[in-house]
């Protein structure tokens, strides 16, 4: 019901008009030139970052599992950092360094040189790419990392033996091994990236570049057209739907397995000379995700002007009061948010669990189909479900928009899959066997969850919940078209108030949202003892 009725509402909205079934808007999306523009861009722009992404992503992975790199739990502490910022934060900091007037970067650049000119303008298709990139190369990390662990040194050796030299073994052995990775992993940064908002909007739109999530979303601005908006998001759906289908055929062909796994052996590559200057290539990129729009961020909340030098004279708290006690939206937003937060990975945390422990205890007839269902929404881009929800709860019989409770059923719907995920993994690795031997002894159904399942999934649900709550604080996609004044999160007001140019205000409601999902980052390692990067993915 969270999926279908919401699409139901798209697809009946883009084919149904005053006179009946129509197919006017598709032609209309296909023959406009301003829509055809606006797929031509995200087309562009998506292949790009996956391209980027692939390539920054495989480099690390590939030097922090098979070299002799040192700050190997660093390295992947800060990759992790990448992963955790919103994209939408690291567009909004990367304006503050590369903009072409005030831009930290720029002013540097003129000091050294005494130039006139400006060296980086962040807000053209190839600055969108680069920020988009910085926050996609961890998905392909982390997937090209798992491969390189499982490939045994033994096959490599084989080859050497045989006569290939290092760069004839690669090519016909580690490369072949973890093609598949590589192929997957591209495909998830251009899906990431094809249903991005708020980076494409923060550097985009400034520049008149409108990509496929921005069009729908000034298709919702006065006078709004529903009617288009839908049919403009049908493609995104599908090419969605294809993308993910794709990527699950590749990653799961059979031509490319090892014997061994982790069990083989891995001989690290010495790097020898070559480790410093490796080591300050891999910071040099880290810098460019982490180091520095953190640094902007930190400078912009605690100064009085963030274009001047954080001197003691330039020195203030006031931002963090304003934003705190003084500026309503944002006292509100940050109730919305927790709330939002806690009750959807409380509930959502609970109902992925229930649809898990279900299909795979396998408790009735047609009990698999479930997880069919809890999966689906993965193929839901989040303006795309934002689109359906705002269609679907705008007419009776069931009327939520301009409550909270719309964004917490789009918030509910986008999240389940990384619950159900989590909860699904951990009862696989309960055996049922434990539950019978509790119920052959006298102990029904309820008793032996609550006191031998429950107990042992205890970690995997902990880490279930926090995945779900980052997931809903740092949404913007979704929350962008539901939002109404009096349910405003902490991501809308950010994304409204870089139109006023409240820019000491959104660095320290960014500061906040990154000091809470390291929070429960750190929370969950410790109570679940997790690496909460490769379990999510």
């Amino acid at each position: 019901f969270l999926m279908l009725f919401p699409l139901g509402a798209i697809f009946r909205a883009s084919l149904w008009g005053d006179t009946g079934l129509t197919f006017s808007r598709y032609l209309e999306v296909f023959s406009n030139d301003q829509f055809l523009k606006a797929i031509w861009n995200t087309l562009i722009i998506s292949t790009f970052v996956g391209v980027l992404a692939v390539i920054i992503g495989a480099l690390l992975a590939w030097l922090v599992t098979r070299t002799d790199l040192p700050w190997k739990k660093s390295i992947r502490a800060l990759v992790m950092a990448s992963f955790v910022t919103p994209p939408f934060l690291g567009a909004f900091a990367w304006t503050l360094l590369a903009g072409p007037n005030a831009g930290a970067l720029n002013k540097f650049y003129r000091a050294v040189t005494g130039s006139e000119e400006a060296i980086f303008n962040i807000f053209t298709m190839p600055g969108l790419i680069f920020v988009m990139a910085l926050y996609s190369f961890p998905f392909v990390f982390s997937m090209i990392a798992n491969v390189c662990e499982l490939i045994s040194s033994d096959l490599e050796d084989a080859a050497e033996i045989l006569g290939a030299n290092k760069w004839c073994t690669a090519w016909t052995v580690t490369l072949p091994l973890a093609l598949p990775a590589l192929i997957g992993g591209f495909i998830l940064a251009f899906l990431h990236s094809l249903s991005l908002f708020g980076a494409p909007a923060i550097l985009g739109l400034p520049a008149g570049l409108h990509t496929i999530t921005t069009q729908i979303w000034t298709l919702f601005q006065y006078p709004p057209r529903l009617d288009m908006a839908a049919a403009f998001s049908v493609p995104l759906l599908l090419a969605t739907m294809v993308l993910i289908v794709a990527q699950k055929r590749i990653l799961g062909r059979k031509g490319y397995s090892t014997v061994g796994g982790k069990g083989g052996q891995k001989r690290l590559i010495r790097l020898g000379w070559r480790r410093v200057p490796v080591l300050l290539f891999i910071f040099g990129i880290l810098s460019l995700s982490v180091f520095l729009p953190y640094w902007i961020l930190l400078k912009a909340a605690l100064s009085k002007a963030w274009a001047l030098p954080l001197t003691w004279d330039n020195f203030t708290l006031h931002n963090l009061s304003f934003t705190f006690f003084e500026y309503g939206d944002t006292q509100r937003a940050i109730y919305n948010t927790f709330k939002l937060g806690l009750l959807t990975a409380t509930i959502g945390t609970l109902l992925a669990m229930l649809i898990a422990y279900i299909t795979n205890r396998n408790l009735f007839r047609g009990a698999r189909y479930l997880s069919f269902f809890a999966l689906a929404p993965l193929v839901i881009p989040g303006i795309v479900l934002a689109v359906g929800l705002f269609i679907a709860y705008t007419r009776p019989p069931l009327v939520l928009y301009g409550t909270i409770w719309i964004l917490f059923v789009a918030f509910l719907t986008k999240e389940m899959p990384i619950g159900f995920s989590q909860a699904e993994s951990t009862f696989k690795s309960i055996h049922p066997e434990l539950e019978d031997a509790s119920r052959i002894i006298g102990a029904n159904r309820l008793t032996t969850l609550k006191d031998v399942t429950a107990p042992l999934a205890r970690s995997g649900l902990i880490a279930a919940w926090s995945f779900i709550f980052i997931g809903v604080i740092r949404e913007l996609s979704a929350a962008i078209l539901l939002f109404a004044p009096q349910s405003k999160v902490v991501s809308v007001v950010i994304f409204d108030l870089k139109e006023e140019g409240q820019i000491g205000v959104i660095a320290v409601l960014g500061i906040l949202l990154l000091v809470v999902s390291f929070g429960v980052i750190i929370a969950v390692q410790r109570l679940a003892g997790r690496d909460v990067v490769a379990t999510r993915e």
